[in-house]
Formats: C-alpha cells, structure tokens, sequence
C-alpha cells in the first residue's frame, strides 16, 4: 500500500468516525484551536497575509479583512506559500484546458481553474497531502458503502483534475466524462460503463433522466450527486421520479468541499474541515453570504474569504442530529439578485432567485423547463418550454405574469416588463444558471 493510499485511508478513518462533537458548542470549540493553529502557520508562510494581519494577534482573527477572488487573484503570488507565479499557473491551466489533458502538475502541485461564471476566472492550488486529505473526506462523506463496497463512478465535469483523479482507489472505479463532448458519445459509454454513482451538474443529471424516460440510457444509478450548478426543485423533482431515488448535492467550488447532504438529504456545511462565517443579506429569510476560513489547506491558503453564493439556513436543525449547520437550500449567486424599484421612494427592492423561481414553477404542472434573464432594471427575459398536453401557452404566461406581479407588489416594487421566449439550453461546460441578472447595479 502506496503512501498516497495511506494517507487517504487515514484522512478517510479520520472523517468518518474520530469527529464526533456532542453539541454545537463542543463542535466551536474544536474549530477554534484548529484555526488559531492554522493561523499561525499561514502568517509564518504567506507574505500576503503577514503583512494583510499586521498589528491584530492571532486570537482576534475575527478582525482579520475579508478577502475575495479579485483579491485572492491580484496577491495570487504573495498568498500561496509553495513559490507558483500567477502567469505559470495560468499557462498551464490554460493548455490544460486546450489539450484535455489535465495530468502534468506544476513543481509537484496540482494547478486548476475555476469555470468563471462571475467573470473572473480563479486560479487554485493543491498538494499531494491536500489532495488526499479531500479525496478521504469525500469518501467518507459521499459514499454509501465507504471504502468497503465496490463501486464505478462516473464524474460530469467541465475539466479534468488530477484532484478528481485521486478517488480511483482500491474498490473504486473512475471515468471521467466530459462535458464538452456529445451526448450520444456519453450515452454509449454509461450503457458499457454501467456506473453505480453518478457525479454531474444538475442540468446533466436532468438530461441524463429524459434520456433513460426515453428508453435511450439503459441504467440506473444506486446514488446520484449534483454537483456546480444550484439544485433547482424542477430537476430535482423529475430526476427523483424519473429514478426513483434521492438526488443528493455537494456543495464544491474552487475554495473547497464546503457541504454535502446527509442521509436525510439535508445539505450540511462541512465544518468539520472549514469554519463558514454567515454575512446575513436578509436575516428574516435567513439568506446569507458566506465567509471561509479553511483550517487545514496551507498550500493557497483560505482565511476570511467571501464567496459570491447566496445560502438559506435552515429554520431548524436537521433530523440526523448532525451539530453542522443545516442549509435549506443554495440559491445561486449574490450578482444574480434581481431588482425592482419602489413604488414611492427612489430606492431597488431585491427579488431572490428563490421566489421567482417559485412563481414560475408553480404556474403550471406542464412547465418543464425554464430560465430568468434581467435583462435591464425593467425587463425580464423568461424563456420556458411545456409538455405536449394541457392548456394553451397564452393562459401560463398570464398565470407566471400575475404571480411575478403579485410578488413585486407585496414587495412595495414596480413589476418589470416580461418577454417571454422558447427555452433553448444544452448541457455541457456553460453551467446553467436558472436565474441570472445582465445588467449593473
């Protein structure tokens, strides 16, 4: 047994059965000192954040500036702590993704690239040690049977990574699918294949259901992962029906494995391994931001990092009793808030993904597809498509125009203007957004 193997069947044994905290508070506590040590080290060996922390101590890390990807992308150089230069890793990032071939590593460190959705494409870093301490906390967390039951897994992904790469170990079996390549092309292999746990975006996944109610893809998964894009209830529930089984979702971005669901398929934070500080941006529905402190990555280290993710607590917690916070759902990102103006004062309401969605999805059973763009302050796009049966286009487009206009109201908002169009999306390396805003506050 190789050391790679050793360390992942420890970081494995590690997650799965030594982090057990009898309540939230012991759960804190535990956090506190992994990150005061973690604190100590970074300020030892990152030049960015010796100089970002100059003057606080160790303990007020609280106080410590929120960074974000702008800012983590500028002092890309100074922050990680293994001498890679933004313009090298960018280069071989970049072939990478030209060539498909995601295996060469850059001084012994794995180089990856965010999909950019926001704009700016981030640049992230991983070690050996790192990379196998995620590929135990994955199995740990992911798997039903663990490391003890055979299974092939079939990963959707836009890019490649050595880091995915790491998970076909022992019993495991791995194929990577890519994204950019035909559907037909991915059909045939899942046909031959015969994987047990799928691993794809949610449109993937959605895809991937009509085409098996189509008679096209003749297997079935024992568990399903969403994985990039937001979980909207419309797949959810047609992949559900269409399997007759649980989708389960894994909460991983370029920052880190941030959350995964549980049994009960409540979706946790992974506190155990990062501390998710909550920027509220609307208590009263329990939306909030969240801030990252990653207590074990040293290599691109993650200290009081904002992301652009909008996730909704959940009121109460779980029914596995896990101490980890429960999330009700992840809505999408904070730049695809929508905005109205107020009736009387000169000011924009926010209108949440979540409750447009809603009013379009429940507008009419036969809506099985759809997308929201903002284009201006006074315009939305709502492109959607029906099934063969039921009542005319006309009369669900009256009904999705009345709720919308409901909903702005209650909100003391003027209702924008609605186009609507035909629905036309194909899944592949462009993540689906549901809804999302064009236009600059």
């Amino acid at each position: 047994m190789n050391s790679d193997t050793l360390r992942i069947l420890y970081h494995y044994m590690l997650t799965r059965h030594l982090h057990r905290w009898p309540d939230r508070e012991a759960l804190e506590r535990w956090q506190e000192r992994r990150i005061i040590r973690q604190i100590r080290r970074v300020r030892e060996s990152s030049p960015f954040y010796r100089d970002l922390w100059k003057g606080l101590p160790d303990e007020a890390w609280r106080q410590f500036p929120i960074i974000d990807k702008p800012i983590m992308m500028e002092h890309f150089d100074e922050l990680n702590t293994v001498g890679i230069r933004s313009d090298e890793a960018m280069e071989l990032a970049l072939r990478a993704e030209q060539t498909r071939d995601f295996e060469p590593l850059l001084h012994g460190v794995t180089v990856g690239l965010s999909s950019g959705t926001s704009g700016n494409r981030g640049l992230f870093l991983v070690s050996p040690q790192e990379q196998s301490a995620w590929t135990g906390t994955v199995l740990a967390k992911l798997l039903p049977g663990g490391l003890k039951r055979e299974a092939r897994i079939a990963f959707f992904l836009r890019a490649n990574s050595n880091l995915y790469e790491s998970v076909r170990k022992g019993r495991l079996q791995f194929r990577y699918f890519d994204l950019i390549r035909p559907l037909d092309e991915h059909l045939q292999q899942m046909n031959e294949y015969r994987p047990t746990i799928w691993v794809a975006p949610a449109s993937m996944l959605r895809l991937l259901a009509e085409e098996y109610a189509a008679g096209r893809l003749k297997v079935q998964p024992q568990r399903m992962i969403a994985v990039a894009e937001v979980l909207d209830p419309l797949d959810q529930q047609y992949i559900e029906q269409a399997f007759a089984q649980k989708v389960h979702q894994v909460y991983q971005c370029t920052e880190g494995f941030l959350g995964a669901t549980c049994a009960h398929g409540t979706i946790h934070l992974n506190e155990d391994i990062v501390c998710i500080e909550k920027e509220y941006i609307d208590p009263d529905s329990r939306r909030f931001m969240p801030i990252i402190t990653d207590f074990s990555r040293t290599t691109q280290p993650i200290i009081r990092y904002r992301l652009n993710d909008i996730l909704t607590e959940a009121a109460g917690p779980c029914v596995c009793g896990s101490p980890l916070t429960a999330i009700e759902r992840i809505e999408g990102r904070y730049d695809d808030i929508l905005y109205i103006r107020h009736q009387q004062q000169s000011k924009r309401i926010p209108l949440f993904p979540d409750l447009v969605t809603r009013a379009i999805i429940t507008a009419s059973p036969r809506i099985s597809h759809y997308r929201v763009i903002q284009q201006t302050e006074d315009l939305l796009e709502i492109a959607y498509r029906l099934d063969d049966t039921g009542e005319a286009s006309a009369l669900v487009e009256q009904e999705i125009h009345s709720r919308i206009e409901t909903i702005c109201k209650g909100l003391n908002g003027i209702p924008p203007r609605i186009c609507f169009t035909a629905y036309d999306f194909t899944p592949g390396p462009v993540k689906l957004r549901r809804v999302e805003r064009r236009w600059s506050l």
